[in-house]
């Protein structure tokens, strides 16, 4: 796991967008499995999850039809049960027909953050996972972080908290360059 921190507009979310494919650097290149991901990012793409700010979600859509759209781009069978299993755990059951727009910031945070719960993959990107979240939501994510990584997958993310996990956490402190 890969903490990157900083102060704001030191560059932690360009880093991560160019880290996912999203953006491409000025100078370098970005391998995975030694496959350069702006030449062949399929299996980068199959192997990433990716939550940024903007969670990527309709919000005229409820958070199972957000879920279950997801997971087709993905090319994913998972049953509607499975879903709702999962929309339980993150203490959203009751909520998954509700428009995403209707709900918390912080319910928002855990509908993008199913993702990790729905779809195995070998890297998970993602910038500010603790944002509105409450302790309990901090919680909940916390462990499966540290799920992830004791099953041999890896995290990069940035925050501006400090993680409570029993994991080795590597730190990237970004500095301000204005």
């Amino acid at each position: 796991m890969l903490v990157v921190t900083g102060p704001n507009g030191a560059g932690k979310t360009s880093l991560l967008r160019i880290l996912s494919g999203l953006a491409s650097p000025e100078e370098g290149t970005v391998f995975w499995s030694e496959q350069n991901i702006y030449e062949d990012n399929t299996q980068y793409a199959s192997d990433l999850i990716y939550i940024g700010h903007k969670l990527g979600f309709s919000a005229n859509l409820s958070a199972l039809e957000n879920l279950q759209f997801w997971l087709q781009q993905r090319q994913i069978h998972r049953s509607v049960d499975d879903i709702l299993e999962v929309l339980d755990d993150l203490a959203l059951i009751g909520m998954e027909d509700v428009l995403v727009r209707q709900m918390s910031a912080g319910q928002q945070r855990r509908v993008a953050l199913a993702k990790l719960w729905l779809a195995p993959a070998a890297l998970w990107i993602l910038d500010e996972p603790l944002t509105a979240l409450d302790k309990v939501g901090v919680q909940m994510l916390q462990q499966k972080m540290a799920e992830q990584v004791l099953a041999g997958g890896s995290i990069i993310t940035t925050s501006h908290q400090d993680f409570s996990v029993e994991i080795n956490i590597n730190i990237l402190a970004l500095e301000a360059s204005w």
